[in-house]
């Protein structure tokens, strides 16, 4: 596996993002290991935040000032490919399984993480709801953040065919466009310049080409049935589970009455915010976390 590293210079002086990486080893699955990024920090009840495509922890930014100010220790990693960490230079070198594994090993070999709050969005839900359910006893709480575990069984929206075939085609790979078309806010030019840090040319960004595919949207992909058994799993899930959605995200739709924990729960929608709504409404987000991991016992 050849393995890019983005250099270090290429993130300085990011905006409202003073937190100093921690670096991990990982297996690569092919006999060596691959260094995976993470922040880690605050003290107190565990708030894993999981990002997804094609950004970084950079998009927690906002939520992850509201967590600890409150008391809380916050982990959110970059994945294998993105952010900070180890970019496996071939599409082929990620799968969905591959990731899973990634930053299972991060949170489970590396850290041991305990009595976690998962909050996953986007490729972070589809990452993390599959941590939960491999692994209940370790997390006590979800927060599902416009996310989804598709199996293939029904169709994708429209807009979400549309941007996977913008990423298989296009010569270029504009990362800070592709997040802006996910958010309502414009975006200023440093916080575009942080998305696109990561990826210095086009041969580093194997891992956004790579995921808009590695969605189970057919019956016959590989993950669909791991997916299935997953939703069999989170039908029986009766810890407390926070469904915060966008009222405008054109990807995906709410979860709530699916998950039992999610039952008798105040849902919010937060109002005003695209699919990245980390952007959009990001302090909003971060109390609605800490409102639940309080109040939710």
């Amino acid at each position: 596996m050849r393995i890019l590293r983005t250099p270090d210079e290429r993130f300085a002086g990011l905006p409202d993002f003073p937190y100093e990486p921690r670096y991990a080893d990982v297996p690569d699955h092919e006999g060596g290991t691959l260094r995976m990024a993470y922040l880690d920090e605050g003290a107190g009840p565990v708030v894993l935040l999981l990002h997804g495509e094609p950004s970084w922890s950079f998009l927690y930014r906002h939520v992850c000032k509201v967590l600890i100010d409150a008391g809380m220790r916050v982990v959110a990693p970059d994945m294998i490919g993105f952010g900070r960490s180890d970019k496996p230079a071939e599409i082929a070198d990620h799968s969905y399984a591959r990731h899973i594994e990634w930053t299972r090993a991060l949170v489970a070999d590396v850290l041991d993480l305990r009595d976690v709050t998962l909050v996953g969005q986007d490729w972070g839900g589809l990452i993390g709801l599959r941590l939960v359910v491999a692994e209940p006893g370790r997390y006590a709480r979800v927060v599902a953040a416009n996310t989804g575990l598709p199996t293939g069984d029904f169709p994708m929206p429209e807009a979400w065919l549309r941007f996977r075939e913008t990423v298989r085609t296009t010569r270029d790979f504009d990362i800070a466009r592709g997040v802006q078309a996910g958010c309502r806010t414009t975006l200023p030019d440093e916080v575009r310049a942080g998305y696109d840090a990561p990826f210095p040319d086009e041969t580093y960004k194997a891992g956004p080409r790579a995921m808009p595919g590695l969605v189970p949207a057919t019956t016959s992909d590989p993950e669909t049935p791991a997916n299935r058994a997953a939703w069999d799993a989170l039908k029986q899930w009766d810890k407390p589970f926070l469904v915060a959605f966008s009222d405008k995200d054109p990807i995906t739709g709410p979860m709530a009455r699916l998950v039992p924990g999610a039952r008798g729960i105040d849902h919010p929608t937060i109002e005003g915010a695209g699919h990245f709504l980390q952007e959009d409404a990001g302090e909003r987000l971060g109390h609605e976390i800490v409102t639940f991991v309080r109040s939710i016992k």
